[in-house]
């Protein structure tokens, strides 16, 4: 190997890479938990087909576009690595091989489109899905990941090396684009049937919190991966993912005890999420304190903005708007407060020296991903709304997504086929009694007490 290799790094940026891949599956038990039972399996599909569209795309031409070169003033990579061509496997990325860092930042692109599924749950053709994933991670996800992270050859898209944003792990490119996005296509799709009129419970509570232990467990190669080093980076990546996701929960069940009066499992299970999308961009850049304002504040305000959707009148079936968009936004505004320096000595915030600059770097990196993703996304659904549609019939919504997009259900109560039990040979099925017969019997009853009575 080259002179710079590092083999605990790699083996450290493996790891982490396989961590974010399982983060896809925990999501689809998380939104799969989150819907009614006749929409799970089609919830689980929507999350699981993003694994197989995206890692083909990425190879293509998808790394290329993200991490190649840049090709246009820091707005696209060039297509010189079509294929993964010209990637030697001795050709390092700081101490990692190039395809180690390919590898890892694919699971990034996998499940940044894979967030949006839950805001159209319930009523999106699989088809038409599968389309918007496919030109969704072309037009919007590719060039953003270009613009907010470092590429194969060291530079950054034009919002970190013009702007000076910070994002350490995807606050803008993965969550305040999907979440948006989300939006978007909420307002495309319209709103189910039954919204507002029928209660649309979680059907699985125990799936949306294996689905958030999922989440939680491997967002640790999520963010500490990012670090792209087992580097002390890395460690204080580890410490303040696990403190804000802490402190996230404990905020958004104190948001819902004090307005609905109980500590929910489902109110535990978005508070965690919440808190690892708001530190995301920030971990590398905030102290063990610092992740404690950003858990507490991100688990607050995203309990109470989940509830917009029913103000502002949009149907986000499974709050990627509340928790995603809103909680990255916190995340990577929160840096202009909190950074301490330890990024670069232009990288510090508002409380610690740095002045109001870079608060101001990192609203325009979320203002301009936003308007970006949702304009595009917005487009891209109704040019598939237009064509070959994008929601099912409402007849289809109603009997059930499964059986209509799938042929199958997650639940088939009936798949043993055991008939009923026969009653024992002891105990003969009992006649049922007539109505005539049962008034009958109670007047020859009362003859019977009265003529004991008048006995001497």
């Amino acid at each position: 190997m080259p002179a710079g290799f590092s083999a605990g790094d790699t083996a450290f940026v493996l790891i982490s890479a396989a961590l974010v891949m399982l983060m896809t599956p925990g999501l689809a038990f998380f939104y799969g938990g989150m819907v009614r039972a006749k929409s799970t399996l089609n919830m689980l599909s929507m999350c699981f087909v993003v694994l197989a569209i995206v890692s083909v795309l990425w190879v293509l031409y998808g790394y290329s576009l993200s991490f190649g070169p840049d090709a246009f003033h820091g707005l696209i990579g060039n297509l010189d690595h079509l294929g993964m061509r010209g990637i030697g496997r001795d050709e390092l990325h700081g101490s990692i091989p190039v395809t180690v860092f390919a590898v890892f930042q694919l699971m990034f692109a996998v499940i940044t489109p894979a967030l949006v599924s839950g805001a159209i749950a319930d009523r999106a053709r699989f088809t038409a899905w599968t389309l918007f994933v496919t030109v969704w991670a072309t037009v919007v996800y590719f060039p953003v990941a270009h613009w907010v992270f470092s590429t194969d050859n060291g530079h950054g898209g034009w919002l970190v090396d013009r702007v000076g944003v910070i994002d350490f792990a995807g606050g803008t490119a993965v969550h305040v684009n999907a979440g948006v996005a989300g939006l978007a296509l909420c307002l495309v799709l319209d709103k189910r049937v039954g919204f507002r009129k029928h209660p649309m419970r979680p059907h699985s509570l125990p799936l949306v919190m294996l689905g958030s232990g999922l989440l939680w467990f491997g967002w640790f190669g999520f963010n500490a991966g990012s670090a792209l080093a087992a580097d002390g980076v890395a460690g204080a990546a580890f410490l303040n993912t696990q403190i804000a996701t802490a402190a996230a929960m404990l905020g958004w069940l104190a948001y819902v005890r004090a307005r609905n009066g109980a500590f929910t499992s489902l109110g535990a299970a978005s508070g965690a999420v919440a808190g690892l999308v708001a530190i995301t961009p920030a971990c590398g850049s905030v102290s063990v304190l610092g992740s404690i304002v950003i858990g507490l504040v991100a688990g607050a305000v995203c309990a109470a903005a989940v509830s917009l959707k029913y103000r502002l009148g949009f149907d986000d079936s499974l709050d990627v708007v509340g928790v995603h968009a809103v909680g990255g936004a916190i995340g990577s505004l929160l840096i202009g407060l909190l950074a301490t320096g330890h990024v670069g000595e232009s990288a510090r915030g508002l409380f610690y020296g740095g002045g109001f600059g870079q608060l101001g770097k990192q609203a325009v990196g979320v203002v301009v991903v936003a308007c970006y993703s949702f304009v595009l996304s917005w487009l891209l659904g109704r040019a598939i709304q237009g064509t070959i549609g994008f929601r099912v019939a409402e007849e289809v919504e109603v009997v059930g997504i499964d059986q209509t997009e799938h042929a199958e259900t997650a639940y088939d109560f009936t798949a043993s086929g055991a008939p009923w039990p026969e009653p024992p040979a002891s105990r003969p099925r009992p006649r049922p009694r007539s109505r005539s017969r049962g008034v009958a019997d109670g007047l020859a009853t009362a003859v019977r007490k009265a003529l004991r009575r008048r006995a001497p």
